[in-house]
């Protein structure tokens, strides 16, 4: 059999077919959607309006982490074995996306309850809000130089109009020094002893947002492995890029929606956001309805497999690579584990920094730099979104390892720089940091995903997606609940030298990885094809 070395590779003539590509990410869409709500405005909830410390919102704030350690991979593994009409991910999506949507309005309808208790019905008026938070008087950590333990609010003012006409911002625009250090403390104790008082509404609150995020676990394996499944391996990295941009659009609709009612303002602290959850809810619908009308999930899977044995890298080359590994194993090498295990301790260590960043960052931007979050957030996303097509064909050209260190070295430098920020930065400096962070994190998203899916055969693309999304997932179970100790016990400016610290680990172990790069994939694609020329 005569080896054609000089033939153009059949891959040159392979192009991803976009419209599939972005139909089937409407799935990951409306999950971004939700998840964007979930990280800026339940902390909120939380702390302003029930009183929670920041390691205790921290804790609350991981759950949806814990139940997803072991929803994930076993609704990963069930998705793989389902042999519906439907195909193997779409009931998932379809279930978990309707209860989900069913559970969002018991949300609003406790955040109702808890403003009325806080209230009166009357959120937005200051000067009521603070005359009611004076008479109950309630401990707050002593504001005053050299005073450490609790005090009495009105210990430290003579009279009620004193604490009422404390004003929300200085002569430059600032959370003035009072608010930081007086009000917003006095209010979450206020809040504290109203929920003691009456757990009611934390009680509906909790149990809605449990049942809620056991419903999103449910299909977001099944989702994000949809897309290997009907993408052929040399074009993951790419497609994967496509399936972080439909994310990274629901993601900043989300902070678009936030930044037109108004939820990141320091003085809408006490709004109630019925109408946010709402039109949150009505567009994951709208998602869904797109999805179900076009996406045909058995006839994409068999589109792949033609395309994959007309390329020669379907299972002939995926058994032989097996075997090597097997033999690898043998002889005493690691085959895929250690680059597996690599690879996961590395989304640890990203999704630590990242997500403690993105679970705090809607408190820190009000308490610590005076900025309302959504704008920050919404341009980092825009950015990220410009990103992820670039990053896509960049990672084609030098690979999705080279590429991912890039990112994570972006990040943490990012990150660093982020520690040094405070009222009187220039909110153009904290803009820019943020996008620079974004660019690291699309580096990091578009192949981090790929990369563990390279190491699995068709048969088990849930199971692997399902170990990606536990090391993910365990990461954010841990992080809110460390980032938020540190942020209680040596203060809110904590925050982004522990998200840098955990990123450069990602560097160390990344560095390390020598299996699952897509020029491995094309070399052995390409050596099938000669060997049938």
């Amino acid at each position: 059999m005569i080896r054609n070395r000089g033939a153009r590779p059949k891959e040159d003539y392979v192009k991803l077919n976009y419209k599939k590509t972005v139909l089937v990410g409407f799935a990951f869409f409306l999950i971004c959607l939700f998840w964007q709500a979930y990280d800026t405005l339940i902390p909120k909830i939380l702390t302003d309006k029930f009183g929670l410390s920041q390691t205790a919102s921290g804790v609350i704030m991981a759950l949806d982490n814990i139940v997803a350690l072991f929803m994930l991979p076993l609704f990963g593994a069930l998705s793989d074995k389902c042999r519906s009409k439907m195909g193997r991910r779409t009931p998932f999506i379809l279930i978990g996306t309707v209860v989900a949507i069913a559970l969002i309005f018991p949300l609003s309808i406790s955040d109702r309850m808890q403003l009325e208790n806080l209230s009166d019905g009357n959120p937005t008026d200051r000067e009521a809000s603070l005359s009611r938070i004076w008479d109950e008087n309630p401990e707050i950590a002593d504001p005053r130089p050299g005073k450490t333990g609790k005090v009495a609010l009105q210990e430290l003012y003579e009279t009620r109009e004193a604490f009422v006409s404390i004003p929300l911002t200085d002569e430059n625009g600032d959370l003035s020094e009072e608010q930081t250090d007086v009000v917003i403390p006095a209010r979450q104790a206020y809040a504290r002893q109203v929920t003691k008082e009456n757990p009611a509404p934390m009680i509906v609150f909790m149990g809605a947002l449990i049942l809620l995020l056991l419903s999103m676990s449910v299909f977001r394996s099944p989702a994000v492995a949809l897309m290997p499944d009907v993408t052929i391996k040399p074009l993951r990295s790419k497609a994967n890029a496509v399936i972080n941009l439909m994310g990274a659009i629901g993601g900043i609709l989300t902070l678009v929606l936030g930044l037109l009612l108004g939820t990141g303002k320091p003085e809408n602290a006490l709004m109630h956001y019925g109408t946010f959850f709402l039109i949150v809810a009505a567009l994951m619908a709208v998602s869904l309805a797109i999805f179900l009308a076009f996406v045909r999930e058995p006839r994409y899977v068999r589109e792949m497999e033609e395309e994959s044995e007309r390329l020669g890298i379907s299972s002939e080359v995926e058994s032989e690579l097996d075997e090597a590994k097997r033999e690898a194993a043998k002889h005493g090498g690691t085959g895929a584990l250690l680059p597996l295990l690599l690879i996961l301790a590395s989304v640890v260590f990203w999704y630590m920094g990242y997500n403690a960043v993105t679970s705090k960052y809607s408190v820190y931007a009000g308490e610590v730099l005076g900025l309302d979050y959504n704008l920050t957030l919404l341009l980092a996303q825009g950015v990220t979104i410009l990103a992820f097509l670039p990053i896509g064909f960049l990672s084609e050209k030098i690979g999705r390892k080279r590429t991912i260190l890039g990112g994570v070295i972006l990040m943490t430098v990012a990150f660093f720089c982020c520690s040094f920020l405070r009222q009187n930065s220039p909110p153009f400096l904290v803009n820019i940091l943020f996008c620079s962070a974004g660019i690291g994190w699309a580096a990091i998203n578009v192949n981090s995903f790929p990369m563990v899916v390279e190491l699995c055969n068709a048969d088990n693309v849930g199971k692997y997606t399902g170990y990606y999304y536990t090391a993910s997932m365990a990461a954010q179970t841990l992080t809110p609940i460390l980032s938020g100790f540190f942020m209680d016990r040596v203060g809110m400016t904590s925050l982004f030298p522990y998200a840098s610290v955990c990123v450069f680990c990602a560097l160390i172990t990344m560095i390390f990885v020598k299996r699952g790069d897509n020029r491995e994939i094309k070399a052995s694609a390409n050596d099938a094809k000669e060997d049938s020329v």
